[in-house]
C-alpha cells in the first residue's frame, strides 16, 4: 500500500515538473496554454504516419505506394498467395488515367510459365548495335535500381546484390561507388555521377585510369553516366562530414570527416557533343557498353542527342530515362513535386525523339520510376521500355514499410540508415532470397500478361494493346494518349522474331546472367 502511495506520489510530482517546464518555455505556444495535455498533439503528430497508413486509409488510398501495391510485393517477396479476393478495390469505369490491358482470343508460342526461375532475357543486345567489345544480352529485364551504399546500409546492398545473383538480373551501384557489399555475387551496372565517386582525382575530376581499375576488379557490365534522378534532378548534393566515416571515404576516394559537395553538373563534359566523346572515351577504354541516365525536362538536350547520334559515328548504348515520381533520393518537397515529368509522359517524349530519327533498333531503353508493380511495367513496355530498374519496390522486398524516414538516418528497419542498432536488424543472406523471389515474380507476372495478350514477351506488347481511361466510360490508346505515330513502341521485325524463338524454343545450353556476345 506504501509503495503504491510513493509510485502514485512521484508520477504527480513528474506531472508537476512537466507543467512547471511548459509554462515557463516560450518555444512552443501550444503546451504554454495547455501544459501537460499539449503533449498529446504532438504524439499523435508523431505516430500520425502509421496511423493514416494502417488504420485510416483504404487499400488504394496511400501513396507513394497503396496497401494493395504493398501487400503484392510483400507476399511475392516471401513467396505467398499474392492473389486477391473478391474483385478490385478499383473503381475501375472512373479512375483517370487508370490503364486496362486487351487480352486476345488467340496466341503463337508462348514461353513455359512453370519454370521457377521465370527467364525473361532482354529483346536487345546491350552495346551490340555500337559493336562494343564487351556487348552481351542481360539476361534479365527487371533489375535493382541506383542505390548508393550511404544512402543505404551495407546489409541492405549485400542483401539486394546477393537476391540479384540469385535471380539472374544486375544491381546499379548508384553513384557513391562500387563498395564491398556490391561484391557478392550479382552483375554490376557501375553508375558515374558529378562527383566521380571511386573514380576521382584529389580535386575532384575525372580519372579514366581509376575508372579502368575499378572495373577491372568487380563483375561490371555496363557503364551508367548519370545526368540527373527523378527525386532531385538538377540538384546537386552535400555528404555532411560526420557522415564521411574512413569506409565511405575509401569506397568515395574522398578525405575522412570532411564535408562533400556534389555538384549539379558535370565537369568532364559540358555539351551534347563533349558528352559524346565521353561515351567513347569510356567505351574505348573499357569495352563495356555506356549509357546515360536522366530524369526528363526540356527537350532540346534529347532532339540534339538523337540527331547527333543519327550521324553513326558516336552514340549511348541505353537511356535510363527516370520520371519524376522516382524517390529513393531525400529532396526538397518542391523537388519530389514538381520538377521534371513524371514518368509515362517524359518517356514517350524522348522515345519519339529517337523514334522520329529511326533509331529505336539500335537503343536498350531502361524506364525507372514506381515500374516495379506489373501494371505499371507493362504500360512502359508498350511505350518502347526494353527493361525496367526497381528501387523501392526492391526495398519493400528486403523489409522497407514505407515509414518515410529514408532522409533521417533512422530507418526503422535498418535498410536507409547507417545507425548500427537499426542495421543489425537487416539479416542480408534471408532478405536476399525475397529480393530474388520478388524478382523472378515480378517476371513471371509480366509473362503472364505477354501471353493474355497472346506475345511471348512483354516488349511485343504494343501502344494499341493498352487503353487509358479518359473520363467517365472512356478511354483511348497509348498510341493516342501520347501521340506515337504508326510502328513506335513496337521491336523491329528482326528482333520481334529473335526474341520470340528464344523465349519459345528450348537453348542448347543454359544461358547465365549477362551472357556476353
Amino acid at each position: 500500500m506504501r509503495a503504491r502511495s510513493i509510485g502514485a506520489a512521484a508520477a504527480a510530482a513528474a506531472l508537476a515538473l512537466v507543467a512547471a517546464r511548459d509554462l515557463v518555455q516560450k518555444k512552443h505556444a501550444l503546451l504554454r496554454n495547455f501544459p501537460v495535455v499539449g503533449h498529446a498533439r504532438y504524439l499523435l503528430e508523431t505516430i500520425g504516419p502509421e496511423l493514416r497508413q494502417y488504420v485510416v486509409t483504404s487499400n488504394e488510398e496511400e501513396r507513394p505506394f497503396s496497401r494493395d501495391q504493398r501487400t503484392w510485393i510483400y507476399a511475392s517477396a516471401k513467396e505467398e498467395n499474392n492473389y486477391f479476393g473478391f474483385g478490385t478495390d478499383v473503381d475501375v469505369e472512373h479512375v483517370q488515367g487508370h490503364a486496362y490491358v486487351k487480352q486476345r482470343t488467340f496466341a503463337g508460342a508462348l514461353p513455359d510459365l512453370h519454370d521457377p526461375q521465370s527467364p525473361l532475357p532482354s529483346a536487345k543486345v546491350l552495346g551490340g548495335p555500337r559493336g562494343r567489345a564487351k556487348a552481351f544480352r542481360p539476361a534479365s529485364v527487371v533489375n535493382i535500381s541506383a542505390m548508393s551504399f550511404g544512402s543505404l546500409s551495407g546489409p541492405a546492398i549485400t542483401a539486394l546484390n546477393k537476391g540479384a545473383a540469385l535471380a539472374g538480373a544486375m544491381q546499379n551501384t548508384g553513384e557513391g561507388g562500387l563498395s564491398p557489399y556490391h561484391r557478392n555475387g550479382g552483375d554490376l551496372i557501375l553508375q558515374i555521377g558529378t562527383s566521380y565517386f571511386g573514380c576521382r582525382n584529389e580535386d575532384g575530376t575525372f580519372s579514366l585510369d581509376k575508372l579502368k581499375d575499378v572495373v577491372a576488379g568487380a563483375p561490371v557490365k555496363a557503364i551508367e553516366i548519370k545526368l540527373s534522378q527523378g527525386a532531385k534532378p538538377g540538384l546537386g548534393g552535400l555528404l555532411p562530414g560526420a557522415k564521411v566515416t574512413p569506409e565511405i571515404a575509401g569506397i568515395r576516394g574522398i578525405p575522412v570527416g570532411e564535408d562533400c559537395a556534389s555538384p549539379s553538373r558535370h565537369t568532364a563534359f559540358h555539351d551534347v557533343d563533349s558528352m559524346l566523346d565521353f561515351v567513347e572515351l569510356l567505351a574505348t577504354a573499357t569495352g563495356l557498353p555506356v549509357g546515360i541516365k536522366s530524369a526528363v525536362g526540356e527537350m532540346s538536350f534529347w532532339e540534339e542527342l538523337a540527331t547527333l547520334m543519327a550521324r553513326g559515328d558516336r552514340g549511348v548504348d541505353f537511356v535510363t530515362v527516370d520520371g519524376g515520381e522516382g524517390g529513393t533520393g531525400a529532396a526538397p518537397l518542391i523537388f519530389s513535386d514538381s520538377v521534371s515529368l513524371p514518368f509515362r509522359m517524359g518517356f514517350s517524349r524522348v522515345y519519339g525523339a529517337f523514334a522520329e530519327r529511326g533509331l529505336t533498333d539500335d537503343i536498350t531503353f531502361i524506364g525507372s520510376g514506381k515500374l516495379g508493380l506489373p501494371e505499371n511495367a507493362v504500360v512502359a513496355f508498350a511505350l518502347g521500355v526494353d527493361m525496367i530498374n526497381v528501387a523501392r519496390e526492391a526495398m519493400l522486398s528486403i523489409g522497407c514499410i514505407q515509414a518515410q524516414k529514408c532522409h533521417t538516418d533512422k530507418c526503422p528497419t535498418g535498410i536507409a540508415t547507417q545507425d548500427p542498432w537499426l542495421v543489425r536488424g537487416v539479416d542480408a543472406p534471408s532478405k536476399a532470397t525475397r529480393a530474388a523471389v520478388y524478382l523472378r515474380t515480378l517476371r513471371k507476372e509480366l509473362l503472364k500478361i505477354s501471353g493474355a495478350v497472346g506475345v511471348a514477351h512483354p516488349a511485343l506488347i504494343t501502344t494499341n494493346d493498352i487503353e487509358i481511361m479518359n473520363g467517365d466510360y472512356e478511354a483511348r490508346t497509348l498510341a493516342s494518349v501520347y501521340g506515337y505515330k504508326d510502328g513506335w513502341g513496337e521491336l523491329g521485325p528482326e528482333l520481334a522474331q529473335e526474341i520470340t524463338t528464344l523465349l519459345t524454343v528450348e537453348p542448347a545450353a543454359p544461358r547465365e546472367a549477362g551472357t556476353d556476345v
